[in-house]
C-alpha cells in the first residue's frame, strides 16, 4: 500500500503534498497573476492537473476516492488562507508584494523588467485607464492579484483594470 495503511488517508496525504508542491512551484516560477490567464497558461494548468491526478488518487478511481482528494484540497486551501491571513509574512512570501511601476510620471524600469511588462503593455494599460502618457500618471502599482492600479491628477483619481484584459470581440459585431 504506501506510507499509510488506509487508502483514503493515503489519498488525503498525497493530495496535500501535491497542493503545496503546486503552490511552491508557481511561486518559484514567478507566476504573479492568475486573474487573466493566457491560452498558454490555461493549457499549462490543465496539463499540470492531469499530470498530478494519478499521484493524488493512485489506482483508486472510486467516487469516494475523488471526494476524499477534493475534500483534502478544500480543507488545505481553507487552512492555508487562514494561515496567510494570520501570518502576513507567509502571505508576502506566497503571494508576493505589490510593485510600483510608475511614480510621479516616471517609469521604474527595474520593476517593469522584473514584472516582465513591455512598454506596449504599459501604454495599453494606461489607455484603458483613460491616460494618454506616462507623464500623466502619479502612481501605477502592479497589485498582488495581477491588477494594475493607477492614480493620476495629483493622486485624486484612481482606476483599476485587470492586466492584459481584452475587449469582448462579440460586442463590436452587434
Amino acid at each position: 500500500m504506501g506510507i499509510f495503511s488506509n487508502p483514503y488517508v493515503e489519498i488525503a496525504g498525497s493530495s496535500l503534498v501535491i497542493y503545496f508542491f503546486i503552490i511552491i512551484a508557481f511561486r518559484i516560477s514567478g507566476k504573479k497573476e492568475l486573474s487573466q490567464l493566457s491560452v498558454v497558461d490555461l493549457v499549462f494548468i490543465l496539463l499540470i492537473s492531469n499530470a498530478v491526478q494519478n499521484a493524488m488518487v493512485g489506482p483508486n478511481t472510486t467516487l469516494l476516492g475523488g471526494l476524499v482528494a477534493a475534500a483534502s484540497l478544500f480543507a488545505a486551501n481553507f487552512l492555508f488562507k487562514q494561515m496567510i491571513y494570520r501570518f502576513p509574512q507567509l502571505g508576502s512570501f506566497v503571494q508576493g508584494e505589490a510593485m510600483m511601476l510608475i511614480y510621479n510620471g516616471r517609469l521604474i524600469q527595474a520593476n517593469v523588467s522584473k514584472a516582465k511588462i513591455t512598454h506596449d503593455e504599459i501604454m495599453e494599460i494606461l489607455r484603458e485607464h483613460g491616460i494618454a502618457a506616462i507623464e500623466e500618471v502619479d502612481l501605477a502599482v502592479l497589485e498582488v492579484d495581477g491588477n494594475i492600479s493607477v492614480l493620476s491628477e495629483q493622486f485624486n483619481r484612481k482606476t483599476v483594470r485587470k492586466r492584459k484584459s481584452r475587449p469582448d470581440i462579440t460586442q463590436n459585431n452587434k
